[in-house]
């Protein structure tokens, strides 16, 4: 794909900003693309100083936002411009990884003079977005609070490259990584099977192999290869069914649970690699580990593990016997919430530990350990001409309630079409359909044809 124009000079950026409201952002159902998928209508409603473009991608082996910046620059920035329009933000900050030299010196060529670049640190979890905001502002998120808390609003490359492209959102972009032929990063119909995107990245290299959808880190394993491409999906990572994080992400509860009651040593090398330990968060994921059955104060374990952002790094890098203290707090986080054991401290009272920039994870040490080293870690941006003869849209890829379908059985609709729309007074996304054809409806999707 040859590179994008981009913005050719600051004057340009500004005059290719068309107006943009949050009520055409909610018509083209535009989510967060990073794999939150949160309406992003909603979080442009509020107002705030500083938008933060957060291309930190931090998962190994993904390039997808690193890509679009490369190629699609001119959208992405216009989009950018647009949602500081919206939340009234004079300034402007995109957070990308200090060792892409090429494409921040390019980005620095075409941003307007209230937009800066902000080189991160080639670390896990640098796209978490309180260690982001941290990065950029200084200032900390409060436990359960939000970017807005601290006067900014944080948005994924992609998603605001869809504000700036005007259009409903039938397409995502996606690397497909790991046990394949060629890694690589494409643009797919939403609702695709994903084993149609492996063929397209030259099909996988071994013959037994399963997949992790996002990235390896906070993956979700896929049931099969049929499972469809939605908003949120940014990654694609086959592996063979024998890696060891197939087997970790495929662990059972009850499993975890007994293997971490008898091995655990108490050593604390999971809280203390713990970013939102580090930014001053009460999250101790050893206190977690304590839940399984030693003896100390239940209300002090489970308050402990309440603000887990659920990074994976205590379970997949930090902890020595390969025990699962994520899975122990998510496990813990409903009796936290239960037992009303929140945070009742002041904003000021947060304070980042003083070695916080210190245990920062470098990536080269966390694919090592991971065990991704003898995978290809490249994605280039290639277009690749999909004909789906199906595809299914699930009615919920997004935060909040699913959608309602607005088409029947039998009806035929066009690409960029709506066929669902967010249930009344409740958070949701409108749905667009990705290919032409007749649609039908299935219990939890619209199904389209070609």
């Amino acid at each position: 794909m040859a590179p994008d124009a981009g913005v050719s000079s600051v004057s340009a950026a500004k005059q290719s900003a068309q107006p943009m409201t949050a009520e055409r952002v909610a018509e083209l159902g535009i989510v967060g693309a990073g794999g939150g998928g949160f309406p992003t209508a909603v979080k442009l409603g509020t107002r705030v100083p500083l938008v933060i473009a957060n291309a930190a991608e931090c998962e190994p082996l993904l390039h997808k936002d690193k890509e679009l910046l490369h190629h699609l620059s001119r959208p992405f920035l216009r989009g950018m411009v647009q949602a500081m329009e919206m939340v009234g933000a004079p300034q402007g900050v995109i957070g990308i990884k200090e060792k892409y030299k090429d494409i921040i010196a390019a980005l620095e060529q075409q941003v307007p003079n209230n937009i800066r670049v902000a080189p991160l640190p080639d670390s896990y979890p640098a796209g978490d977005e309180f260690i982001l905001v941290h990065i950029v502002t200084g200032r900390v998120i409060p436990p359960g609070g939000l970017p807005k808390d601290v006067d900014a609003m944080v948005a994924n490359v992609e998603t605001l490259m869809n504000i700036g492209l005007d259009q409903p959102v039938t397409q995502k972009y996606l690397t497909v990584a790991g046990a394949v032929r060629t890694p690589v990063t494409l643009r797919v119909p939403i609702g695709i099977s994903i084993g149609e995107v492996i063929e397209a990245a030259g099909g996988a290299t071994v013959d037994d192999f399963s997949v992790l959808l996002g990235g390896v880190m906070m993956a979700r394993p896929a049931a099969g290869i049929d499972v469809p491409v939605t908003k949120t999906t940014g990654g694609i990572v086959v592996l063979p069914s024998s890696h060891s994080l197939i087997q970790r992400h495929a662990a059972k509860w009850p499993v975890i649970a007994r293997v971490g009651r008898s091995a655990c040593d108490q050593c604390r090398f999971c809280t203390e690699f713990c970013p939102r330990y580090l930014l001053g968060h009460p999250i101790q994921p050893h206190r977690a580990m304590q839940s399984l059955g030693f003896s100390t104060s239940p209300s002090a374990i489970i308050a402990g593990t309440l603000y887990c952002c659920e990074c994976n790094l205590c379970s997949l890098y930090a902890c020595p016997e390969d025990l699962d203290p994520k899975n122990v707090c998510v496990q813990s986080k409903p009796a936290a919430r239960a037992n009303g054991l929140f945070f009742t401290g002041t904003p000021e009272s947060v304070t980042p530990h003083p070695m916080a920039d210190y245990r920062r994870v470098p990536m080269s040490r966390l694919i090592a350990r991971l065990g991704l080293s003898e995978f290809n870690n490249v994605g280039p941006l290639t277009e690749h001409a999909f004909t789906p003869g199906r595809v299914v849209l699930p009615l919920k890829q997004h935060a909040g309630a699913p959608s309602v379908p607005v088409v029947k059985t039998g009806q035929k609709v066009n690409a960029g079409d709506l066929v669902a729309v967010p249930e009344e007074g409740k958070l949701g996304a409108r749905i667009h359909a990705s290919i032409g054809g007749i649609a039908r409806l299935a219990h939890d999707s619209v199904v389209i044809d070609a």
